[in-house]
């Protein structure tokens, strides 16, 4: 079933492509762009629409009629004249929501200055999650939240069985904060102070990556 929502990823790489499958796979229609003309070729039996594009000719940006899209992904990310370019097109021609793909801190402060509504940085992200699976036995799962904070599922520690919430003292012990309990095939979303916490259970915490990563 198709949704309404338009996207358009500006783009092709691997990052690019992953966007454009996984948004396709969910049902939404895709317009891809890129200036290399194979890797449009790539996705011309994926993407529900795509074309060659060079983001800097602006004959070319008038075409594709960015402002009927919902969202645009600027997925360039290697030149950042073309991100910066694509993201202040799209914003310029009303586009809700721009997100773009930075490759350091620098590139994502500049993308942030002309407009873009959120700024990832995917390698960055990877590295943290590598790392912080590589000093820790306990954390399952680990997001990036921003460059401080993330959101990881991590197992039960011994001494926290048949404990409540309370009683474990989590928060002001570790400095992070229980936001949902997985037990089973249920998710418990903001769990009360009483509940108990069973050996079986994943915590869902948010904290600061260095607190999250002494779960070791």
């Amino acid at each position: 079933m198709k949704n309404n929502k338009q996207f358009a990823v500006i783009g092709l790489g691997r990052f690019g492509r992953a966007v454009v499958e996984t948004l396709v796979a969910s049902g939404y229609d895709v317009m891809g762009c890129d200036k290399n003309m194979e890797a449009v070729k790539q996705m011309e039996h994926i993407a529900t629409d795509v074309m060659q594009l060079d983001v800097m000719n602006e004959d070319a940006m008038q075409y594709i009629g960015l402002n009927n899209f919902d969202v645009v992904i600027v997925a360039i990310g290697e030149s950042l004249e073309a991100s910066i370019m694509a993201t202040m097109y799209a914003k310029e021609k009303g586009v809700k929501t721009v997100i773009a793909k930075a490759i350091g801190t620098p590139q994502k402060k500049l993308l942030e200055k002309v407009g873009a509504d959120k700024v990832l940085m995917p390698e960055r992200d990877s590295g943290q999650r590598l790392a912080i699976s590589l000093v820790t036995s306990n954390v399952l799962e680990y997001i990036t939240v921003s460059d401080k904070f993330g959101i990881a599922e991590i197992g039960v520690v011994d001494k926290w069985v048949d404990k409540t919430l309370q009683d474990a003292n989590i928060r002001a012990k570790y400095g992070i904060n229980v936001v949902a309990i997985k037990r089973g095939g249920d998710v418990i979303v903001t769990p009360p102070p009483d509940i108990k916490i069973l050996e079986t259970d994943t915590l869902v915490v948010i904290g600061e990556n260095a607190n999250i990563a002494k779960f070791s």
